[in-house]
């Protein structure tokens, strides 16, 4: 496995575990993040595959472009959007700063790092793209009983990434390009002490197992890979009811709006 993949938020979590899944596999690097010195050890740890540190703050247009020049004509194979940010608040308790903070990385990042990568890879007829988002993106219409730590820019900007997933997969897989949203639980990783949230008590899946995952249903040729789920029908259901909701609408009045 050869190539040059694209990941960001490669200095912690499951972007450490996907550069270190990809380097191992003889994959060169493009490894994006805060932290140098985290980025440098990948270097070290890899000295037989090419690996390119891009320090940038994805929550802003600047860090995003910062990555985007980086990138340049490089024919990436892979690009692994994992970037996240740990502003995860109550609507009402959001700062304003941390909304714009978590939609630029979570959803304008994404989107424009895919916008600029993809028209190589569509040209090549080859690659593939990876949007790291959460389960809690089906989360939207459970009761705050159900789901008390729920956040709704947060639970938004994932679900975001899943349709972005879904219908570039429908736009780019005719010319060999293949979309995956990654669709991960509770994860063990440094995000949540970042919040000040103990979690140890909770069961998490580790980011090696996530980033398996990910690798794997990229193999099976999945679209929406959630690590977690034994039962894949059950996404499928999820999707099945979308489409009849899309199908069943009419141009006239629904009959429980009419008085």
């Amino acid at each position: 496995m050869n190539g040059l993949a694209v990941v960001t938020g490669a200095s912690s979590g499951i972007g450490r575990e996907y550069a270190r899944r990809l380097a191992s596999r003889g994959v060169d690097l493009i490894a994006v993040g805060r932290r140098q010195e985290r980025l440098n050890e990948l270097a070290t740890e890899f000295p037989g595959v090419t690996v390119q540190t891009v320090i940038a703050d994805l929550s802003t247009q600047e860090g995003i472009d910062k990555v985007i020049a980086a990138v340049g004509a490089q024919p990436v194979t892979l690009l692994i959007n994992n970037a996240g940010v740990a502003h995860y608040k109550p609507f009402t308790e959001l700062p304003r700063q941390q909304a714009v903070e978590l939609v630029g990385v979570k959803v304008l990042a994404p989107t424009l790092l895919a916008g600029a990568i993809a028209p190589g890879m569509v040209a090549r007829g080859t690659g593939q793209i990876v949007n790291v988002a959460g389960m809690i993106a089906f989360s939207a219409p459970a009761t705050l009983e159900q789901v008390p730590l729920r956040r709704a820019v947060y639970a938004s900007s994932l679900a975001y990434a899943v349709a972005l997933s879904q219908t570039l997969q429908a736009e780019l897989s005719p010319h060999g390009v293949h979309v995956q949203a990654l669709l991960p639980g509770v994860v063990a990783t440094e995000f949540h002490e970042r919040q000040g949230l103990d979690l140890s008590a909770v069961p998490r899946m580790s980011a090696a197992d996530v980033v398996t995952a990910s690798l794997r249903g990229l193999e099976l040729g999945e679209t929406v890979t959630a690590p977690g789920v034994e039962h894949n029908e059950l996404l499928q259901n999820v999707f099945t009811a979308d489409l009849a909701a899309f199908g069943a609408q009419s141009p006239q009045l629904a009959a429980r709006y009419r008085s």
